[in-house]
């Protein structure tokens, strides 16, 4: 049985990494493997290590600006011709936050998101997006 793979990144400049470690524990608490990238990456680090990982999530961390490079690595994954489900997680502003989705960002967990909806949510994406496969944590 292949358990689900999460790659979680801090992109830019933002060194606060409090909520993406707690978000970690969480996801590894429900059984998934989760590789953390560390702070101050690149999108295309972030595009490489995913496709080397094999993740099946990728989720991005951003108490600034950091979200607004997400359509970038969005677009990085697309012309590596892939299609992993990329969530965004921390302070966004609503209006930001609509036009991620609308840029391809699976989904946005604003402040005050419990870890529990996170995981839940790891879950269905990757039960959808894998139909059929026999992964650990996607029950």
């Amino acid at each position: 049985m292949k358990k689900v793979r999460v790659l979680l990144a801090k992109i830019g400049q933002d060194s606060h990494d409090q909520g993406i470690k707690v978000v970690a524990a969480g996801l590894r608490d429900a059984g998934m493997e989760v590789i953390y990238t560390g702070l101050w990456q690149k999108t295309t680090a972030v595009v490489k290590a995913a496709l080397e990982e094999d993740v099946d999530v990728i989720g991005v961390s951003s108490l600034s600006y950091e979200h607004l490079l997400v359509p970038k690595l969005l677009d990085e994954l697309r012309e590596k011709g892939s299609n992993i489900p990329v969530i965004v997680g921390g302070v966004i502003p609503p209006d930001e936050a609509r036009a991620l989705k609308d840029a391809g960002v699976a989904e946005v967990f604003p402040p005050g998101s419990s870890v529990d909806s996170i995981v839940k949510y790891v879950k269905e994406i990757v039960t959808k997006e894998k139909p059929g496969e026999d992964l650990e944590a996607a029950t």
